[in-house]
């Protein structure tokens, strides 16, 4: 995999990032670490009140990743690859979106102290997709947070993202636009990004399918 062994999966709510770790992990028999964003006791209410409860939530979410990251450093993470559906980072994409100024503020205090210990990784698969056809899919979930999940919210996490990558180079980024791949359908798809990972990653690749 071309010395790839912390391979992050990103993109917003609802595009597939924790399928297509599944499979990676899968064929390439590396550990697979999720999020599991049902432990955040706040988020139910976040998505009633936003206002209310955005700091609570993203607190909750960043000091729980953040624990998630450090066992990667207590197992070795460089002894063996490991395929995650996201990358610490995005906890500061979210706060961008979610917090006022004065929350803003102080989680980035927070943020400051805790982002010197976490381990980059070696690549990262940016998957974007339109906030529409994502909305409409949500809304076929059957969980309860997917289910309160408005466009508008979407498309403001769309855009920050795409405006947070647009500048991103501290590690290689791979971007594909997950609406031109069906990785669970169609095995061959699979195999072209399998294949795509082979090669050097350099700086930030845009992959469009022909």
């Amino acid at each position: 995999m071309n010395d790839h062994n912390y391979i992050a999966v990103e993109g917003i709510i609802g595009v597939g990032k924790t399928d297509l770790s599944s499979l990676l992990a899968e064929k390439l028999k590396a550990r697979l670490v999720l999020e599991n964003p049902e432990e955040n006791p706040f988020l139910l209410d976040f998505y009633n009140e936003k206002k209310r409860y955005a700091f609570q939530t993203q607190i909750f979410f960043l000091l729980s990743r953040y624990k998630q990251q450090q066992n990667f450093l207590e197992h070795d993470l460089f002894m063996k690859k490991v395929i995650s559906d996201y990358f610490f980072e995005k906890d500061k994409i979210f706060a961008s979106v979610n917090l006022d100024e004065k929350e803003l503020f102080l989680y980035e205090r927070i943020y400051s102290l805790l982002i010197k210990n976490v381990p980059k990784p070696d690549l990262i698969l940016y998957l974007q997709s339109d906030p529409q056809t994502l909305y409409k899919k949500l809304r076929r979930k059957r969980k309860k947070q997917f289910q309160k999940i408005e466009l508008d919210y979407l498309l403001a996490l769309n855009e920050a993202y795409n405006r947070y990558f647009f500048h991103y180079d501290e590690t290689p980024l791979l971007i594909l636009n997950s609406d031109d791949f069906d990785f669970q359908k169609n095995p061959s798809h699979l195999d072209e990004l399998l294949e795509l990972l082979k090669k050097p990653q350099k700086g930030r690749r845009y992959y469009v399918r022909r």
